[in-house]
């Protein structure tokens, strides 16, 4: 299983419900990325969206702890038992973990590919994903040149989960 995430020097990722910056290629390489796959979120992050809507021209999880809670255009789970059943018939390779930090940290035990935008800044953020750097079960496999988005350097980073051995 993949994830995708954006996250600054500190790896915030959101402050009061909402990405840290919005920034055009990063969004350009995660539709690239994720079109035609399936993505799985929590109810938080869909409601980031616009118009609170399931992204089109791919298969929405969300995962809710809300036993109610429905959405139309995706398929709801409740927990992570659930979501493992429901994706066990897709392959790893098309699933990607995309937000927000509770999901992301549930969910990394069972992700293997890291797609990180990184971001040479530090926003102000109450949201966190855990730092790869220094987690010694991930390694850097794939790192792009530095990009500028108005004064905020960026790299496109590839961690992937090492292999026991």
């Amino acid at each position: 299983m993949n994830l995708i995430v954006a996250v600054d020097r500190n790896w915030g990722i959101g402050n009061k419900g909402q990405l840290l910056v919005r920034i055009p290629a990063d969004h350009k390489m995660f539709r690239q990325e994720t079109l035609g796959k399936v993505i799985i979120y929590g109810r938080k992050t869909l409601e980031t969206f616009p118009l609170a809507q399931p992204l089109d021209q791919r298969e929405n999880i969300i995962l809710s702890a809300n036993p109610s809670y429905e959405v139309r255009g995706a398929q709801v789970v409740h927990s992570i038992p659930e979501l493992l059943e429901k994706i066990k018939d897709y392959p790893q390779e098309d699933l990607y973990v995309i937000g927000g930090a509770s999901i992301y940290r549930q969910l990394l035990p069972y992700c293997d590919t890291a797609h990180v935008t990184k971001l040479d800044y530090a926003y102000e953020a109450d949201a966190f994903f855990p730092d790869l750097d220094a987690d010694p079960a991930w390694e850097i496999t794939g790192e792009s040149d530095e990009f500028t988005y108005f004064d905020v350097p960026y790299t496109f980073v590839r961690y992937e989960r090492k292999k026991n051995g």
